[in-house]
């Protein structure tokens, strides 16, 4: 099991990233070659076969496990009133999650990926950012490392989703320390902010910038002061799938707000990913971006869960069928292969 020993271990790991396997790529792309269409016929789903195939190190990837994780935290900064709904709503859904009635829960048996649900120290919340930092190191740690720790062996592809109240603003908050630009470049409504209440997340995380900016040495400093515990988690469970050579489904923007401290360190881990889709929250297109990541869907979502994700995995499932069931030119006798 993948483990983060401490804030050195956790630098060093993500400072080591395994790269995809070469001659999986070239033996999907030889046989992309081989198949009953024209070249490139099929777009983005050839690429994401050949994506698929570098990450299994083999010419013909499956995507039959999928696993979705979804975290779940409470945020001090909630108490400054930038979330439309109460802190208690966090406990709320998790019981939701588990007994089944969630979106997530709709979209993971429709697309037959296994769910799970982390709730992270829910009685707990982090640390008012706006005054001091989210989490000690320790607490921190054990956040990333429970990410770690939930990439079941065998997952053949993952995507992991979230649940706080509150999460958009220190989502904003790492996006900005991490990649750049005011909290108004960040910001959006999340679960349905007023005016006055996106003026008051607004002042949150400038606030919390200024607070924390010069401590924010590095990713895991980032994360620890700006963060949260669902968002550390996800952290951990897309690095810990780097590590271990699993492809990720990226989620919103608060799944990718997660990774952008650790994509300011070393650019290569979103090497492993694909953007599921593109929110509805005002940020994450400028964060896809800046990752260099193209959405396959855009549907205008901005509830997170993973929603996004496990809907994206019937494009990814049939991207690696097309590629493993169509006929060559050879083995259909049809002329125009080589």
């Amino acid at each position: 099991m993948i483990r983060f020993t401490s804030p050195a271990a956790f630098a060093a790991a993500l400072a080591a990233l395994p790269a995809a396997d070469e001659p999986g790529r070239e033996a999907a792309l030889e046989r992309q070659s081989r198949l009953t269409k024209p070249a490139g016929a099929l777009g983005r789903l050839e690429d994401i076969a050949v994506f698929m195939a570098g990450w299994q190190g083999c010419e013909r990837p499956r995507a039959d496990a999928v696993q979705a994780v979804v975290f779940a935290g409470n945020h001090g900064v909630a108490a400054q009133g930038v979330s439309a709904y109460p802190p208690e709503v966090t406990v709320q859904m998790v019981a939701n999650f588990e007994a089944g009635g969630a979106a997530i829960n709709a979209l993971t048996r429709a697309c037959g990926a296994q769910l799970s649900v982390v709730a992270l120290d829910l009685d707990r919340p982090t640390g008012d950012i706006t005054r001091v930092p989210a989490m000690s190191v320790e607490e921190c740690l054990d956040a990333l490392n429970r990410g770690a720790a939930a990439l079941r062996d065998g997952t053949q592809l993952l995507l992991v989703g979230e649940m706080g109240i509150g999460n958009t603003t220190p989502a904003a908050a790492l996006c900005a320390q991490a990649l750049g630009g005011a909290a108004r470049d960040w910001i959006g409504r999340g679960t349905g902010l007023d005016d006055a209440g996106l003026a008051r997340k607004a002042a949150a995380v400038e606030a919390a910038l200024a607070l924390h900016r010069a401590g924010c040495t590095d990713a895991f400093e980032t994360l620890r002061r700006l963060g949260g515990r669902e968002i550390a988690a996800m952290a951990g469970a897309i690095l810990a799938a780097r590590l271990a050579r699993v492809p990720v489904l990226l989620d919103g923007f608060i799944a990718c707000a997660a990774i952008a401290p650790l994509v300011r360190a070393n650019p290569a881990l979103t090497q492993h990913c694909l953007a599921a889709h593109c929110s509805a929250e005002a940020g994450h297109a400028r964060l896809l971006s800046t990752f260099g990541l193209e959405p396959l869907l855009t549907l205008g979502l901005r509830l997170g869960e993973g929603t996004g994700a496990a809907l994206a995995v019937p494009i990814v499932r049939a991207a690696l069928a097309a590629h493993d069931e169509m006929a060559t030119f050879a083995e259909a006798a049809v002329a125009g292969g080589h």
